[in-house]
């Protein structure tokens, strides 16, 4: 089961596993994790990440070491 997290425990657990706070170029809200190997990623400071995350009612979602960024509710 997916369970929220803050953004310090999503920063710490996707340093672990070397990743780091995207945005998908040409866009203003597309935002993931990345290894920052994907051309059409851009790496963000966790500051925007989590600005974004605020803007679209969005919140980080962990299960067993997995990261995933969803809609709040």
């Amino acid at each position: 089961m997916m369970e929220p997290i803050s953004v310090e425990a999503a920063r710490e657990k996707a340093r672990k596993a070397g990743l780091k706070p995207g945005r998908v170029k040409g866009t203003d809200g597309a935002i993931q994790f990345t290894k920052g190997r994907n051309n059409r990623i851009e790496i963000i400071s966790w500051e925007e990440f989590s600005d974004v995350l605020q803007k679209r009612n969005l919140h980080v979602c962990e299960s067993n070491g997995f990261l995933k960024i969803m809609k709040k509710g």
